[in-house]
Protein backbone atom coordinates (compact mmCIF):
# COMPACT_ATOMS: atom_id res chain seq x y z
CA UNK A 1 0.00 0.00 0.00
CA UNK A 2 1.16 3.49 -0.73
CA UNK A 3 0.52 7.50 0.62
CA UNK A 4 0.06 10.19 -1.23
CA UNK A 5 -1.01 13.73 0.00
CA UNK A 6 -1.24 16.60 -1.65
CA UNK A 7 -0.75 20.11 0.40
CA UNK A 8 -0.16 23.62 -0.85
CA UNK A 9 1.70 26.28 0.99
CA UNK A 10 2.43 29.76 -0.04
CA UNK A 11 4.44 30.39 -2.64
CA UNK A 12 6.87 32.40 -0.85
CA UNK A 13 7.94 29.73 1.43
CA UNK A 14 8.01 26.60 -1.03
CA UNK A 15 12.64 28.40 -0.40
CA UNK A 16 12.30 27.52 3.33
CA UNK A 17 10.72 23.94 2.28
CA UNK A 18 13.52 23.66 0.21
CA UNK A 19 16.60 24.80 2.01
CA UNK A 20 20.09 25.52 1.06
CA UNK A 21 20.92 23.12 -1.80
CA UNK A 22 17.88 20.83 -1.06
CA UNK A 23 19.18 20.15 2.48
CA UNK A 24 15.51 20.37 4.65
CA UNK A 25 13.76 18.55 1.37
CA UNK A 26 16.08 16.07 1.50
CA UNK A 27 15.85 16.12 5.47
CA UNK A 28 12.37 15.32 5.56
CA UNK A 29 12.56 12.25 3.08
CA UNK A 30 15.21 11.16 4.99
CA UNK A 31 13.59 11.27 8.85
CA UNK A 32 9.98 10.29 7.01
CA UNK A 33 10.74 8.34 4.41
CA UNK A 34 8.51 9.91 2.12
CA UNK A 35 9.61 11.98 -1.51
CA UNK A 36 8.51 15.44 -1.84
CA UNK A 37 7.18 16.54 -5.52
CA UNK A 38 7.63 20.65 -5.13
CA UNK A 39 6.02 22.69 -7.27
CA UNK A 40 7.49 25.92 -7.02
CA UNK A 41 5.17 28.16 -9.08
CA UNK A 42 1.76 26.99 -7.04
CA UNK A 43 2.92 25.93 -4.41
CA UNK A 44 1.56 22.52 -4.32
CA UNK A 45 3.56 19.46 -2.70
CA UNK A 46 2.76 15.79 -3.28
CA UNK A 47 4.52 13.76 -0.05
CA UNK A 48 4.47 10.30 -1.29
CA UNK A 49 5.68 7.02 0.03
CA UNK A 50 6.22 3.47 -0.72
CA UNK A 51 5.65 0.75 2.04
CA UNK A 52 3.51 0.35 4.86
CA UNK A 53 0.86 3.61 5.20
CA UNK A 54 0.23 1.81 9.23
CA UNK A 55 4.00 4.08 9.29
CA UNK A 56 3.68 7.20 11.00
CA UNK A 57 6.22 8.72 9.11
CA UNK A 58 4.50 10.11 6.40
CA UNK A 59 1.95 11.66 8.15
CA UNK A 60 4.39 13.72 10.31
CA UNK A 61 5.97 14.51 6.90
CA UNK A 62 2.46 16.16 6.35
CA UNK A 63 2.82 18.17 9.47
CA UNK A 64 6.32 19.01 8.81
CA UNK A 65 5.79 20.54 5.34
CA UNK A 66 2.74 22.14 6.85
CA UNK A 67 4.21 23.72 9.93
CA UNK A 68 7.34 25.02 7.05
CA UNK A 69 3.85 26.58 5.20
CA UNK A 70 2.75 28.53 8.27
CA UNK A 71 5.99 29.94 9.01
CA UNK A 72 8.33 27.72 11.21
CA UNK A 73 11.45 27.39 10.57
CA UNK A 74 12.77 24.33 9.23
CA UNK A 75 14.66 23.31 12.67
CA UNK A 76 11.57 23.94 14.81
CA UNK A 77 9.06 22.39 11.99
CA UNK A 78 11.56 19.39 12.76
CA UNK A 79 10.75 19.09 16.66
CA UNK A 80 7.65 17.41 15.18
CA UNK A 81 9.67 14.43 14.71
CA UNK A 82 10.80 14.32 18.85
CA UNK A 83 8.07 12.62 21.60
CA UNK A 84 4.67 12.97 21.06
CA UNK A 85 4.80 16.62 19.35
CA UNK A 86 1.99 18.11 17.52
CA UNK A 87 0.70 20.76 14.96
CA UNK A 88 -2.09 22.89 15.52
CA UNK A 89 -3.52 25.60 13.27
CA UNK A 90 -5.65 28.39 14.50
CA UNK A 91 -7.42 30.69 11.66
CA UNK A 92 -7.71 33.99 13.42
CA UNK A 93 -10.75 34.57 11.33
CA UNK A 94 -13.21 32.02 13.71
CA UNK A 95 -12.50 34.83 16.05
CA UNK A 96 -13.03 38.21 13.82
CA UNK A 97 -14.37 36.84 10.87
CA UNK A 98 -12.74 38.02 7.22
CA UNK A 99 -12.05 41.89 8.37
CA UNK A 100 -8.38 42.46 7.83
CA UNK A 101 -7.73 45.06 9.93
CA UNK A 102 -9.54 42.61 13.28
CA UNK A 103 -6.91 39.87 11.56
CA UNK A 104 -4.07 42.23 12.22
CA UNK A 105 -5.37 43.61 15.01
CA UNK A 106 -5.57 40.31 16.88
CA UNK A 107 -2.11 39.42 15.51
CA UNK A 108 -0.89 42.34 17.05
CA UNK A 109 -2.51 41.02 20.35
CA UNK A 110 -0.61 37.55 20.33
CA UNK A 111 2.90 38.81 19.16
CA UNK A 112 2.93 41.90 21.71
CA UNK A 113 5.62 44.33 21.63
CA UNK A 114 8.53 42.87 20.47
CA UNK A 115 7.57 39.22 20.38
CA UNK A 116 7.02 39.76 24.03
CA UNK A 117 3.54 38.19 24.29
CA UNK A 118 4.37 35.13 22.04
CA UNK A 119 7.81 34.53 23.74
CA UNK A 120 5.83 34.57 26.97
CA UNK A 121 3.04 32.31 25.94
CA UNK A 122 5.94 29.94 24.30
CA UNK A 123 7.87 30.11 27.64
CA UNK A 124 5.01 29.19 30.06
CA UNK A 125 3.50 26.72 27.66
CA UNK A 126 6.91 24.93 26.33
CA UNK A 127 5.47 25.55 22.86
CA UNK A 128 6.27 26.90 19.94
CA UNK A 129 4.30 29.73 17.71
CA UNK A 130 4.50 31.00 14.52
CA UNK A 131 2.28 33.70 13.84
CA UNK A 132 1.82 33.43 9.62
CA UNK A 133 -0.84 34.95 7.36
CA UNK A 134 -4.53 34.63 9.11
CA UNK A 135 -2.92 31.57 11.12
CA UNK A 136 -1.11 31.11 14.42
CA UNK A 137 0.36 27.54 13.82
CA UNK A 138 1.55 25.39 17.34
CA UNK A 139 4.10 23.35 18.13
CA UNK A 140 4.31 21.03 21.21
CA UNK A 141 2.93 17.95 23.49
CA UNK A 142 -0.64 17.11 23.71
CA UNK A 143 -1.41 18.69 27.01
CA UNK A 144 1.14 21.79 26.72
CA UNK A 145 -0.74 22.39 23.26
CA UNK A 146 -4.35 22.50 24.96
CA UNK A 147 -2.91 25.27 27.29
CA UNK A 148 -0.96 27.34 24.47
CA UNK A 149 -4.41 27.32 22.91
CA UNK A 150 -6.41 28.18 25.42
CA UNK A 151 -3.98 31.50 25.96
CA UNK A 152 -4.40 32.29 22.01
CA UNK A 153 -7.92 31.82 22.34
CA UNK A 154 -8.08 34.22 25.33
CA UNK A 155 -6.08 36.96 23.73
CA UNK A 156 -7.77 37.02 20.76
CA UNK A 157 -11.35 37.33 22.44
CA UNK A 158 -9.94 40.34 24.39
CA UNK A 159 -8.93 38.91 27.67
CA UNK A 160 -5.79 41.11 29.40
CA UNK A 161 -2.41 39.48 29.02
CA UNK A 162 -1.89 39.47 32.71
CA UNK A 163 -4.66 37.37 33.30
CA UNK A 164 -4.07 34.88 30.22
CA UNK A 165 0.13 35.29 31.81
CA UNK A 166 -1.34 34.10 35.64
CA UNK A 167 -3.56 31.16 34.36
CA UNK A 168 -0.35 30.05 32.45
CA UNK A 169 1.74 30.20 35.40
CA UNK A 170 -1.10 28.91 37.41
CA UNK A 171 -1.38 25.69 34.80
CA UNK A 172 2.40 24.88 34.86
CA UNK A 173 2.74 24.78 38.29
CA UNK A 174 -0.13 22.43 38.92
CA UNK A 175 1.64 20.51 36.06
CA UNK A 176 5.19 20.73 38.33
CA UNK A 177 3.42 19.79 41.47
CA UNK A 178 1.60 16.64 39.03
CA UNK A 179 4.70 15.13 38.26
CA UNK A 180 6.04 15.75 42.19
CA UNK A 181 3.73 13.88 43.36
CA UNK A 182 4.67 11.27 41.12
CA UNK A 183 8.02 11.19 42.45
CA UNK A 184 6.73 11.19 46.56
CA UNK A 185 4.29 7.87 45.91
CA UNK A 186 6.91 6.18 44.28
CA UNK A 187 8.69 3.23 46.63
CA UNK A 188 12.40 3.56 46.88
CA UNK A 189 14.02 0.57 48.52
Amino acid sequence: MSFEKFIRIPTDRIGSLIGRSGRTKSKIEKNCLVKLDIDSESGEILISADGNIEDIQPFKAVEIVTAIGRGFSPENAMKLLKGENTLHVIDLREFVGKSPSQVERIKGRIIGEGGKARMNIENLSDTSISVYGRTVAIIGETNKLKIAVDAISALSNGRMHGSVYNKLEGARRREKEEKLKLWEDQDVF
